[in-house]
């Protein structure tokens, strides 16, 4: 099956706080994924980087064989995302 996220070791941290800390995590061709827990888990801020607006301290995080720090660009070419809450980005 291919992965269409593959997540290892990922790490972000903020003012030397842990806020994300995942060992591994694969999503594949597929599968319908759910990403779930409380306030203040790192949920958005996972997000943030699956989406390429805020860079992972340590880690590796791939969308479909694309890094999303060395391959920004073809990232958000092929992922999108509707949030519970609309929210705009300022760049």
């Amino acid at each position: 099956m291919i992965k269409i996220i593959d997540i290892s070791s990922l790490k972000k941290e903020y003012f030397g706080k842990r806020v994300v800390d995942i060992q591994s995590l694969s999503v594949h061709d597929g599968e319908l994924f759910g990403f779930l827990g409380p306030n203040g888990a790192g949920k958005t801020t996972t997000i943030r980087i699956l989406t390429t607006l805020t860079k992972p301290t340590n880690g590796k995080v791939l969308i479909n064989g694309f890094d999303v720090v060395n391959g920004p660009y073809k990232v958000k070419s092929i992922f999108g995302i509707v949030q519970q809450h609309i929210s705009l980005n300022s760049v």
